[in-house]
Formats: C-alpha cells, structure tokens, sequence
C-alpha cells in the first residue's frame, strides 16, 4: 500500500483524504487547527451551503475564473454525487431558492461530524495541530512534507502530496497562504490574490447616512466608464463604509477578475443602482406625478414617503437639489425629471474592496496552465496535486465555490491513489 499526504482539512482537503483513503491509499489528513472544517463552520451565515443542485451548464456560467479548468473535476464528481455521499452517511439536506443546498438541520457543524465520520470509517490518520513547514521535493519530486508539532519537527515522507490549504480570505479560519507560498518557491506562477465576493468601500459619505438598510429588488450595473463590466438585480445593503449584501458581492467578483487584467482602471469603476427597477422611466413619472397630487400641499421633503424608506428621503432630497422647503406644487417638471434620474441611477464611485478578512473566497492563486486538468497534479512538481481555493478558479455565492472544493479534491484524491496503485 502506499501513502498519500493531504494537507489541509477544509472542504477540499477532506474530500481529498476520503477520495484517497476509498482508493486503497495510506492516507494521513495533516490540520494545523484543532479542529478540522473551520471555514466549512462559517459558511451560509453557519448553515453551510453545501452545493448547488443545478445543471453542468448552470454550475459552469457561476464560475467567474477558469471554467473550462473544472470540467474533468465536475462531470467526475458533481453535485448530485456530493448530495448523494453526504445524505448516504446520514446527514440530510434540502434545497432552497436559487438551487442551494443545505443540511436539513441549518447546522454547519453536522457536515463537518459528516466528513469525520466518514474519514474515520476510511481509515484516514487526522493529524490535528500540526503544522507543516515544508515539502520534502528533490529532482522536482515531492515524496513528503516537514511538519512541526509541539515544537518538534519531523519529515513525514509520502509517495503523494496533495496541497489543499485554502486561500487568504478569513485569516482568523487559519487561510494564510501557505501553500501559495510553497508552490511559488518550488517555481508555480501564481496569480495575483484578490478579495472577492466581499463588499465595496464607496467615495460617498452620504452612505453612512444609510447605515443597515436593505433594497430587494433592485438592479445594479457597474461601468468604467462606458465599458459595462457587470449587471445584475437582486439584494444589497448600506453599510458605514459602503455597500455589501449579494448583489453586490457577485458584482466584487467581476470587478476583481477586470481589475487583475486592467490594475489601472481600479479606481474608474462606478455602481450605477435603479431603485426602481420595475418602473420605466415614464411609469415612474406618473407615479411620482399621483404622489406629488397626494401631498399637493406639503414641503418636497415630505412627499416621497410612499415612495422611498424613510432613511432614504434626505439622502435623496439633497442628491435632487431640489430646495426640501420647496412646495411639493412648485417642483417643476426638470426638477421632477432629474429626481427621476437619481432614482433610476443612483452613482456610486468604488473605492476598494474590503480585505481578505471580510472576502468570502480568494480570486487569485496557483496558475491553472501550472496543473494538469485530469488529475490536478503539478505540471513541474511530480506526486504534487492541488485542490480547491488555492488553485486560480473561482464562482459566484450559492454553494458554488464548494462544489468546486470538492470536485477538485476528490479528483486529487482519485488520481493519487490511481497513480500510486
């Protein structure tokens, strides 16, 4: 029997060690955490979304870097067969809106138990606070990792090695880089890391004004300048900094992935918001021409509040420049014309995303020319395998860029345990 070393103990690194283990494979899950899964604990707000039950196409138009990359790791191991391996070993899930997945339970934690049972049952030797400090690679060959526990250091030797130790975002889960780190020594280009699906820092201070509210409903188009870089309707949030909620995070996708082609343009993206996205631009004159009726004999600044949430209305009275003590009766019908257009496209300069610590993923990472497709073995490394989100792919919210997790480890398990064989 030979032995294979997985290092990580998140989604991809689980999967991997259970792929291996069923494969025949002496199979040691190396953690440097207490615990294994510590982002797997976070995600869903805790409930863990888990996949998206959707079809290939659909998985594949919610992967923003690399699609084509995951076609040998998805059709080898899909949704259905991550839904079918977990409910199988007793954890039972539902599916809600928009395809996503969730243990029946809303607790993250039941899929981590899931996964450790099952790698229990595997075999696989869990090794936790330990964390290792290099790979053992000679003649461009891994055959094993340095580890430290308790501050002694030991070589561990392995005829595989599989890296699947996470990207940057949410440092306090242990994602430091460090496997990014290593394989940049041992010559793998990596792709600049990035935040994404993390909320924006606007120029605007009048969105502290904003602070907490939520708009459904809405749509959101972000610009450099005329070029229109993402569109899409759906949820957001004002927060003292700037905007975030699911709308907005999908847009921090593809800004991250135009920004790694175009680093210059970073501070020329605008979010253009139609808060009244069901509403043509006439459909909106004429409601705002019955409420204007309504109020016939109030201040401008007390006629909106059909129309808007109360917070809202000083925000957009100042952005109008239409004088608030004005009569409601002598707004005139520019004025009322450019109240329009602040509704309909409401501007919002980008800063910056947040840090790694506020990103839900790392956009970024291991080149995909760098590993082979098939089995996600290094191209320059023999016995070295990648998994999850350290490798440059990423997808949208929604379950996923778990799928991708454990696509990926499971084709790194499978194909260490083929090889080695």
């Amino acid at each position: 029997m030979k032995k294979v070393i997985v290092v990580g103990g998140g989604a991809a690194g689980m999967m991997a060690a259970l792929s291996a283990a069923r494969g025949k494979a002496e199979t040691i899950l190396i953690e440097k955490n207490e615990k294994l899964g510590k982002k797997i604990y976070i995600t869903g707000k805790g409930r863990c979304n888990v996949t998206n039950d959707c079809d290939p196409d659909t998985f594949f138009r919610n992967v923003v870097t690399n699609p084509k990359f995951l076609y040998s790791a998805y059709y080898g191991y899909d949704s259905a067969s991550v839904i079918g391996l977990i409910e199988q070993n007793g954890c039972q899930l539902k599916t809600e809106r928009g395809g996503r997945v969730f243990p029946v339970s809303d607790h993250s934690s039941d899929i981590i138990r899931c996964f450790s049972d099952m790698l229990k049952k595997a075999g696989v030797d869990v090794r936790l606070n330990t964390k290792v400090t290099d790979l053992l690679i000679k003649n461009n060959k891994c055959y094993g990792v340095r580890v430290k526990t308790n501050n002694k250091h030991e070589d561990i030797k392995a005829d595989s090695v599989i890296l699947a130790t996470g990207g940057l975002s949410y440092e306090s889960t242990g994602a430091t880089g460090d496997g990014i780190r290593w394989a940049k020594y041992y010559g793998h280009d990596i792709k600049t890391c990035r935040p994404a699906l993390v909320p924006f820092e606007t120029k605007e201070e009048w969105v502290r004004e904003l602070q907490g509210l939520s708009l459904k409903n809405i749509s959101l188009d972000m610009y450099d300048e005329k070029k229109k870089i993402y569109s899409g309707f759906g949820e957001m949030m004002f927060t003292h900094f700037g905007v975030t909620g699911p709308l907005v995070l999908t847009a921090s996708s593809y800004f991250a992935s135009y920004i790694a082609k175009k680093p210059d343009r970073a501070n020329n993206i605008k979010l253009i918001l139609d808060l009244k996205n069901a509403l043509t631009h006439e459909q909106l004159d004429k409601r705002i021409i019955r409420d204007f009726e309504k109020y016939n004999n109030k201040q401008f600044k007390n006629s909106l509040n059909d129309l808007l949430p109360s917070s809202m209305i000083p925000v957009i009275v100042r952005l109008s420049g239409i004088d608030p003590e004005k009569a409601v009766n002598l707004v005139t019908r520019e004025e009322r014309q450019g109240l329009i257009n602040i509704l309909k496209g409401m501007e919002l300069n980008v800063l910056k995303t947040r840090d790694f610590n506020e990103a839900i993923i790392t956009q970024g990472g291991i080149s995909v020319k760098n590993i082979n497709p098939s089995t996600m073995e290094s191209k320059l490394i023999k016995n070295l395998y990648f998994c999850g989100e350290m490798i440059d792919v990423d997808a949208l919210t929604g379950g996923f860029n778990l799928q991708i997790a454990w696509s990926s480890g499971h084709l790194a398990g499978e194909s260490t345990s083929e090889s080695v064989n």
